[in-house]
């Protein structure tokens, strides 16, 4: 009874009495941050809150000096330069020789009015085989006869599909022609249509008239002049002109020619001859792509294209009404053209 007696007497006096009470074993399993979480859980009751001012009175506090975070940025940044560095030099082995290159336009400053030319003297300097970045696509330059033997060869495979450039995208409907469609099953198909269909040797044999009357036309046409003045003949005109009446009549007949259409399709392919020169920011920097829009360039690629489907849809619709006038059947008193020959064969 005594002894219960002095329990109970013990267990009433004020929990005060325990503060004096070392704590340091209590206090070094309370720094773990599962124990901090708790008490921080539990704070608002008396006995916790003196824990909790005993334990922020004896962690230590961080201060960071200003002149410290000057230090480990200025050795941080020149060592994560120094390490991007490695990382191109180390991507960049065993490719050919480069010439030096400026940030963001690579070697778009070494190409002058006449790049042939600039390409002809930084392969004198870097080697037939030569590596170049014009802005951010890479170009393979090959200016000898062995290089370009294994490229357009052995290697031909690999190189055989021409850029998708933004005016063949516009002018060509997605570059779906033999030129700059991409090498694949598309492109296969479209080759066997056109050495089969449009350009086999019979049908080649067929067009024979047509150029001996175009090349009769041309000598007619440079006879004519010189006997009408004394000046000196333009040849150039002359052949280009001839080129064009010939391609003209082989592709959609002798009337494009009777109907004076032989001068728009020869207006509309030196318009595409201009818009494909041009140089698109899109084609050497993609992400600036649209910055095209303010130089008048797409304006007129777009403007080219909606002439080119009105002629070609004349064309086409032509050569439909004189077909369904033979009831759909080839009629052997008139010359064939590409456009018949699709015709007949879809």
């Amino acid at each position: 009874m005594m002894h219960m007696n002095s329990e109970r007497e013990h267990y009433h006096k004020p929990i005060e009495r325990y503060h004096n009470v070392p704590q340091t074993v209590m206090l070094k399993h309370l720094y773990r941050p599962f124990g901090i979480l708790m008490l921080r859980e539990e704070k608002g009751t008396r006995e916790d809150e003196q824990p909790q001012a005993m334990m922020s009175s004896t962690l230590p506090t961080a201060q960071l000096d200003p002149s410290l975070l000057t230090t480990l940025f200025i050795i941080l940044v020149p060592l994560s330069l120094l390490l991007l560095l490695l990382q191109v030099k180390r991507n960049s082995r065993g490719h050919p020789p480069s010439p030096p290159r400026l940030p963001f336009i690579g070697n778009l400053h070494q190409l002058g009015p006449l790049p042939h030319r600039s390409l002809h003297a930084l392969s004198q300097q870097h080697g037939p085989l030569m590596l170049l970045r014009l802005g951010q696509v890479p170009v393979l330059v090959v200016s000898s006869p062995d290089a370009a033997r294994e490229v357009l060869r052995n290697q031909d495979h690999a190189c055989a599909s021409r850029p998708a450039l933004k005016p063949a995208r516009i002018l060509l409907y997605g570059c779906k022609d033999l030129a700059f469609a991409p090498y694949g099953d598309y492109w296969k198909q479209l080759r066997k249509i056109c050495s089969v269909h449009l350009l086999s040797p019979k049908r080649v044999q067929s067009y024979r008239l047509m150029r001996e009357e175009e090349v009769e036309s041309m000598m007619g046409k440079i006879s004519s002049q010189a006997s009408a003045s004394a000046n000196v003949i333009d040849l150039s005109e002359v052949l280009y002109s001839f080129t064009n009446d010939v391609l003209c009549r082989v592709v959609s007949g002798k009337f494009t020619k009777e109907e004076g259409r032989n001068r728009l399709f020869s207006e509309l392919i030196g318009e595409n001859s201009v818009l494909t020169s041009k140089i698109y920011v899109g084609d050497y920097f993609p992400w600036l792509g649209w910055l095209d829009m303010f130089f008048g360039s797409v304006a007129r690629c777009n403007k080219s294209k909606a002439r080119w489907d009105k002629l070609l849809d004349e064309v086409i619709k032509e050569h439909a009404v004189r077909s369904a006038q033979h009831g759909g059947e080839e009629n052997d008193g008139e010359e064939k053209d590409f456009v018949d020959g699709r015709q007949n064969k879809r």
